[in-house]
């Protein structure tokens, strides 16, 4: 998976050159003077690039150092963009940037494990075939007010990625997730806004996540933290999702059959699948068809897939020292699907497995089991 973008350098501004490391402005000079914004970061920063409408943001990157900032001039740029060096910021000037697909591409923007300390913002990124944007193994990252829509599977996928930031997104109509962290720690996802996907928003196999202050909405599942097999990563551990609007989320599974997500059921608000030291705190959740808040074994999942329970070996598939607390979970459970196991609709549900689990202080009507136990 790999996508990248380009610098582009404006060469004079108000007739001082810039300091050395990037290479020529390979878009048409542009005469307006820099603003006092860019000229401050200018200042801070190595290298100052900016691609015009009509230009390519890889050729620019390509020839561009590390440490480079990138403006980018509203218009379509119809590449797939790779970044393979530390330091890059890409940033949208203004509304209107839009990276969409040229033709069979399969990731958008691809970050590699050289390009620690990047930033993007202010950028649409639509229509790739596979993922929006993929970090793969980058520290020390940010997302911010980026748009996905209906890139395949991922909308915002980091994995084996640390000490991150993903704020302010938009994402829509992904086959597996809108925002995906996966196999990755110390990461923070806030006050995003999923819908139309799969699963809204995703921790996968990952550490010291936190998820607060989102929206997701008209998706299968709005919010999922759970721990699967077969990943490098055998633990899912330490999660907050807290002070997020979950409601609605009962759009029909259109994952890829054979696929893990085309099983999951529709109606799912917060699902804890398996993870250890979740805690759920503060949210809103309501108005989804077969359960506001979930708890339940990654075997269920497995149950629902029709694997058998020896492919779960690798991992503890029991979720412990789940805390779900002081959330507001009503109008929940109206329609539950149909499954091949038999389950209730009801705004809280768990399937009884894990240790240390408990709920305390929620405003809810409906619960599986009637009594759960309460937190110490």
């Amino acid at each position: 998976m790999k996508a990248f973008t380009k610098c582009f350098l404006a060469f004079f501004i108000l007739g001082v050159i810039l300091l050395p490391g990037c290479k020529k402005d390979a878009a048409p000079a542009n005469d307006e003077p820099a603003d006092v914004t860019n000229k401050a970061i200018a200042s801070k920063q190595t290298h100052l690039i900016i691609v015009h409408a009509g230009g390519s943001i890889q050729a620019a990157l390509n020839e561009a150092g590390a440490n480079c900032l990138v403006e980018i001039d509203p218009g379509v740029y119809k590449e797939a963009i790779v970044i393979d060096k530390p330091g890059i910021q890409l940033i949208g000037k203004g509304k209107g940037v839009i990276i969409r697909n040229p033709g069979d591409e399969e990731n958008g923007i691809t970050v590699t494990d050289n390009g620690d300390g990047f930033v993007l913002r202010n950028i649409t990124i639509e229509y790739f075939k596979e993922n929006g944007i993929v970090l793969s193994m980058v520290d020390n990252f940010t997302i911010s007010h980026v748009t996905a829509i209906s890139n395949g599977e991922y909308g915002i996928f980091p994995v084996h990625s640390s000490h991150g930031i993903i704020e302010f997104c938009i994402v829509k109509g992904h086959s597996d997730t809108g925002i995906y962290v996966g196999q990755s720690s110390d990461v923070k996802m806030e006050f995003n806004t999923a819908f139309e996907n799969v699963n809204g928003l995703e921790v996968e196999n990952s550490s010291n996540v936190i998820v607060t202050q989102n929206q997701a909405f008209n998706n299968v599942c709005g919010v999922l933290i759970d721990l699967l097999p077969g990943k490098d990563v055998k633990v899912s551990s330490n999660i907050l999702v807290k002070s997020n609007r979950v409601f609605n989320n009962n759009h029909p599974n259109f994952g890829e059959p054979g696929s893990l997500e085309s099983v999951v059921p529709p109606g799912l608000g917060i699902l804890v699948l398996g993870a250890d030291k979740t805690t759920v705190e503060n949210n809103l959740v309501t108005g989804n068809n077969f359960a506001g808040i979930t708890v339940f074994s990654t075997l269920v999942l497995g149950t629902l897939a029709g694997i058998a329970s020896g492919a779960f070996a690798d991992i503890d598939p029991n979720p412990d020292g789940t805390e779900i607390a002081k959330n507001f979970v009503k109008k929940n459970g109206a329609a539950p699907p149909s499954l091949p196991i038999s389950l209730p609709g009801v705004d809280l549900l768990w399937d009884g497995s894990g240790t240390n689990n408990c709920w305390q202080d929620n405003i809810f009507d409906s619960s599986y089991p009637s009594a759960m136990p309460s937190c110490k």
